[in-house]
């Protein structure tokens, strides 16, 4: 089994190696396309109008100045000599449930290769405040290889790839995986924190608010989450409502 692993957090992130570990617990077949610089936030974006400058550091491990989708597109149609088995994106140093999957980066590497036909996955790990600096990487090194092996065995339907989330816990901590809907965060979760610069001329940062409880809905990857649960969320790239679709037709039809 071929594996190509990206992210969104850059080449040097600590979630990049264990998410090597995790795959190469799965194959000895594995290359490594990853952002230059940290590209968090940036989803699904290609870089149309700057150049991709492409950095070899090892074998089979090569740096992009560019978006996790450009590293996917990168490994798939320039630099592996055969298409990839799998493709997996992370481990993100954050979780990505909610709305977070709207701006992932971690996710977007995985629909890129969902949209080239080659089962993809999203791998986060969550942190709290405590364990900003140092999250519990073992935990998805010690669960994911299984989890992914089962899923694979499985089989991943065309056109929906699978987004798996690592609690904030030591391994034998887990108590277990929840298949997850994808959650709901308050609509005041992002706000714009406005500063002064040192000439006192204004400057803006978007930001996390802080003190703002998401809506941990039974049955969503948050609530996984909170009850020290492995979220997986099978995510499609068909974002049609049918039942509105259906609607809009004999309104408008």
């Amino acid at each position: 089994m071929r594996i190509l692993i990206t992210n969104d957090d850059g080449i040097h992130a600590p979630g990049l190696n264990a998410c090597e570990q995790i795959a190469r617990a799965l194959s000895d077949d594995v290359w490594v396309v990853a952002p230059e610089t940290d590209q968090s936030g940036v989803s699904h974006s290609l870089s149309l109008n700057d150049p991709l400058r492409l950095r070899e550091i090892d074998e089979r491990r090569f740096a992009v100045k560019g978006t996790p989708t450009d590293c996917v597109i990168m490994g798939v149609r320039h630099i592996m000599p055969e298409r990839p088995d799998v493709i997996i994106s992370g481990v993100n140093r954050g979780r990505n449930v909610a709305e977070d999957v709207l701006y992932s980066g971690t996710v977007a590497g995985a629909k890129e290769g969902t949209v080239l036909g080659i089962p993809s996955f999203a791998l986060s790990q969550a942190y709290t405040f405590t364990t900003k600096h140092l999250p519990n990487w073992q935990t998805g090194i010690a669960h994911g290889p299984a989890l992914i092996d089962k899923i694979l065995k499985e089989g991943i339907p065309k056109d929906v790839l699978v987004n798996i989330n690592f609690p904030d816990c030591e391994p034998d901590e887990v108590a277990g995986v929840a298949v997850s809907t994808q959650g709901k965060r308050d609509a005041s979760f992002l706000h714009i924190d406005a500063r002064h610069d040192g000439r006192g001329n204004p400057y803006y940062w978007i930001a996390f608010a802080r003190g703002v409880k998401p809506t941990s809905s039974s049955g969503s990857d948050l609530a996984a989450l909170d009850n020290k649960r492995i979220s997986v969320t099978p995510l499609r790239l068909d974002l049609t409502d049918e039942p509105f679709m259906t609607r809009l037709a004999e309104v408008l039809g």
